[in-house]
């Protein structure tokens, strides 16, 4: 089936991104200052809104894992997995914070230690600061921005597959506005969420493409500029298009794979030469921290000591996650056919992160015992040489530096084209008519188009405005989300209170109503799955 642009979804957002390249090359003063101005408002005024919906959201998740929603098949009771569960889990991963834990995970720990919020009271590289650094990496890497990747996932493949909704993220909405979000008012909504995600992409692009430089830097003393951004920019836009073009089955399932196994290395790494057992220790009490203050921690505005470190930490995560929700849900609940809810908001939220708990206990850890412990130096580096260089001193830290910051970088970059694939796929397929089930791909042009548009923005604002820069670029890309999950979590909840009024497969449910039990083996289950994969491999 030939696919055709939607104009409304399209043209709209398309323009606006390319003014904005061009305001920012004419009059970059001005566009920056906009875009500061802007960025400190929309904190201020929706702030406290991102904190509220992510706990809300976090507390649906459990309670639809554990209601008798959670066991309805993604497409139906006969619905066959296209993908296995490891396989499954590794596309996931890729597509959600994975590409953010390289960055951050040993940077984030030395802004904390060294830079705690002054209304805490906190002494910079004290045993507190140490325990607040844990425990807030928790609270912005763990549970909490999985479920804002996960309410909307669930939602979509529900509404996608069972309600048998299009491919829209409009489609979403459908469980409160019924047929309404078919027509104009559906693509005016997909036309803002599109824009918004190109800002949450070109965001994690730019910061991608900072920490690959840092480490060319490092390995090869390539001097860190805009030239040099340009063109490993360049680079990773060139590689995802291509793999996008390829299409999931032969590009992103196995990249995600391959990028898995490399994650497991530098893990291991980092465990074997790390300092593992104060790590363990450290992690457990940064987690104990976190989940005793759990609530405090994620309510934290900075309003009554006027202390703006909320608004730069846990809000602008909180903001650039909302963006990138909405569309990642799209290519996320794709990708859950023949899964059960309870399999989707297992393997997206509470699986994916307890890798990120394991992640962090051993980078973080490491990197804090390097400040403190063994002072290595790394907040002096963050100061004197850019937060890209942190990571690559903290590998410095540990035997063959030079060689394991080099697989970091081949690391970052499969990491990176991973995400951005799938992303591209997506707003190109949110673009075009004709998407379905079975005809899942759009033209090869528009992931072109959507590829060049998000290089091209990635690279003007983190060359002219920096991390910040690129951080108010994303709080901009969470406005428009934020008052779209709203509705969505609330259509979620709709639909896991009564799935048989918007069920199409009837037939799943019993004669009260609920959805019928299956006396599966969760191993046979994962088994059959796999099979199933391999078939359409081999096919």
């Amino acid at each position: 089936m030939k696919s055709k642009i939607r104009p409304i979804v399209f043209w709209p957002s398309f323009i606006i991104l390319i003014a904005a390249v061009i305001f920012s090359l004419v009059n970059l003063e001005t566009f920056s200052s906009t875009l500061s101005k802007v960025t400190v408002w929309s904190m201020g005024f929706f702030g406290a809104g991102y904190e509220l919906l992510t706990v809300i959201m976090m507390f649906v998740c459990i309670a639809v894992f554990l209601m008798p929603f959670g066991r309805v098949r993604i497409g139906g009771g006969q619905a066959q997995a296209p993908y296995g569960l490891f396989s499954y889990f590794t596309m996931c991963l890729a597509m959600t914070v994975a590409t953010g834990i390289l960055f951050w995970g040993a940077l984030e720990p030395i802004f904390h230690v060294t830079q705690p919020p002054a209304s805490y009271g906190i002494t910079p590289g004290s045993p507190e600061s140490a325990v607040f650094a844990m425990s807030t990496i928790f609270l912005h890497w763990t549970f909490t921005p999985y479920a804002i990747y996960g309410v909307p996932t669930v939602l979509f493949a529900f509404v996608y597959y069972n309600m048998k909704k299009s491919f829209t993220v409009s489609s979403m909405l459908s469980p409160i506005l019924g047929d309404k979000t078919e027509g104009r008012i559906g693509q005016i909504v997909d036309s803002i969420i599109v824009l918004a995600m190109v800002c949450g992409v070109a965001t994690t692009l730019g910061v991608g493409t900072m920490m690959i430089t840092g480490g060319l830097r490092t390995v090869f003393g390539i001097p860190s500029n805009i030239w040099i951004w340009l063109c490993v920019c360049g680079g990773i836009v060139l590689a995802f298009v291509i793999s996008a073009i390829a299409g999931i089955s032969d590009g992103l399932k196995h990249l995600a794979k391959f990028n898995f196994f490399i994650f497991l290395f530098l893990l291991g790494w980092v465990i074997v030469f790390g300092s593992a057992l104060y790590c363990i220790n450290l992690g457990l009490e940064g987690f104990g921290d976190f989940l005793g203050n759990f609530f405090q921690k994620n309510f934290f505005t900075g309003a009554a000591a006027g202390d703006q470190w909320p608004v730069w930490w846990t809000i602008w995560y909180y903001a650039i996650w909302m963006a990138w929700a909405p569309v990642s849900a799209v290519f996320l609940g794709r990708i859950s056919y023949g899964y059960k809810v309870r399999t989707v908001i297992g393997i997206n939220v509470f699986v994916s992160a307890l890798f990120s708990v394991i992640w962090f206990t051993f980078f973080s850890g490491t990197a804090i015992h390097m400040e403190i412990v063994q002072q290595l130096g790394l907040g002096q580096v963050l100061a004197t040489q850019g937060n890209e260089m942190v990571t690559y001193a903290f590998f410095g830290g540990l035997p063959l530096g030079k060689l394991i910051s080099g697989v970091f970088v081949i690391t970052a970059f499969i990491t990176f084209v991973a995400g951005a694939d799938a992303m591209c796929a997506t707003l190109a397929g949110l673009s075009t008519y004709g998407i379905s089930p079975d005809n899942p791909e759009s033209s090869r042009s528009l992931k072109i188009i959507w590829g060049v548009v998000l290089g091209a923005v990635a690279w003007i604002t983190m060359s002219f405005a920096g991390l910040d820069g690129l951080k108010a670029l994303s709080n901009l890309g969470g406005i428009p989300t934020l008052l779209l999950l709203v509705p969505v979590t609330w259509a979620l909840i709709k639909v896991a209170a009564n799935p048989f009024k918007y069920d199409t497969f009837k037939e799943d449910y019993d004669v009260y109503g609920q959805p019928k039990r299956e006396i599966v083996n969760p191993l046979a289950e994962a088994a059959a799955s796999t099979s199933a994969e391999a078939a359409s491999t081999n096919n």
